[in-house]
């Protein structure tokens, strides 16, 4: 298929430095989809409050996105965006708030990120209500369920359709849901959801066995990988952190722990601002992993030094040839 205007634009601009490793990763990227290869993609930070959904929903109806591995945030922020988009608040000049000011946006209940103000009670409660329900009732029929188990059986059940303040088509879990896709939720306790179903763990309400857990994670993975790597899977990374550390570890596991043989990662592309000298996991630079038994020489590798917000669409809508 011809590329679009998009494309068209990166590939006669994007020439040099970040710009040609974006170019050079999309293309890589479109390679490994050619040649019959799965893509794992990571989310960190806080990519679905930054509305990556718009284009990351399009990129899995697309199959071109085989699983996910992303913080319990990302997984929580996507519904909260959902529900209650219309409620939230952006603020231009957030680097000029002072302490005062930040008080004031607690008492009003907004949780900032950055210069977005997620709401408290239109957001977060209105999502609580509806898992602690489903959590109860797993508790009662001796059910266990994986997290991101839970939000597909809520967006698939329609009940909170009728809230939806954003377009569906750009809701990333819900994309996932409807393909039952693969997706890894490492340090999910790491979240809001993660929050409020330990408070209601330490009230008695809800055993803590109801939500499996992140060793199961890397088992179901482990599995997964084994099953789908004969043509290869590919390893697109969105910032760092426990969302791509806990899933790329998951050849090494194999191969060293488990001595089964199974292809490397096909191919590697990281979107980092991490700084590699500070002993960072996040930042350590692609040939690194071929020491831990995660890629190899010949893997196609990629770094793009700089904000995800900004390049992750535009890859997608190069794959997407927009």
């Amino acid at each position: 298929m011809s590329k679009g205007p998009i494309s068209t634009f990166l590939m006669a601009n994007f020439k040099h430095f970040n710009a040609a490793a974006l170019i050079d990763a999309a293309q890589g990227y479109e390679q490994k989809l050619l040649e019959g290869n799965k893509i794992l993609v990571s989310l960190a930070g806080a990519m679905s409050t930054a509305e990556l959904g718009i284009s990351l929903a399009e990129m899995i109806r697309a199959d071109k996105i085989h699983a996910i591995s992303c913080t319990g945030a990302n997984l929580e922020e996507d519904l909260f965006n959902l529900v209650a988009h219309n409620h939230y608040k952006r603020i231009p000049n957030y680097r000029d708030l002072n302490p005062d000011e930040e008080q004031e946006l607690l008492e009003n209940q907004y949780n900032r990120v950055t210069d977005t103000c997620i709401p408290e009670m239109e957001a977060i409660r209105v999502i609580e209500k509806h898992l602690v329900r489903r959590w109860v009732d797993a508790a009662n029929e001796e059910n266990r369920l994986f997290p991101h188990e839970f939000f597909y059986d809520l967006l698939l059940s329609e009940e909170i359709s009728s809230s939806y303040q954003i377009n569906p088509k750009h809701s990333w879990v819900l994309a996932a849901a409807e393909k039952n896709l693969p997706i890894v939720v490492p340090g999910w306790e790491d979240s809001t959801c993660g929050n409020f179903f330990a408070s209601h763990c330490i009230k008695g309400r809800i055993n803590p066995q109801v939500v499996k857990s992140g060793i199961e994670y890397m088992i179901e993975l482990a599995e997964w990988y084994q099953k789908e790597s004969e043509t290869g899977i590919g390893f697109f990374q969105i910032g760092g952190g426990i969302a791509g550390d806990f899933p790329i570890c998951v050849v090494p596991l194999i191969e060293q722990d488990l001595s089964v043989s199974v292809p490397l990662w096909s191919y590697f592309c990281q979107i980092s601002d991490s700084t590699t000298s500070y002993g960072s996991y996040s930042g350590a630079i692609p040939n690194e992993k071929i020491t831990w038994g995660k890629l190899g020489i010949d893997t196609p590798k990629f770094v793009i030094e700089s904000d995800a917000t900004i390049v992750a669409p535009l890859i997608f809508a190069y794959l997407l040839d927009k």
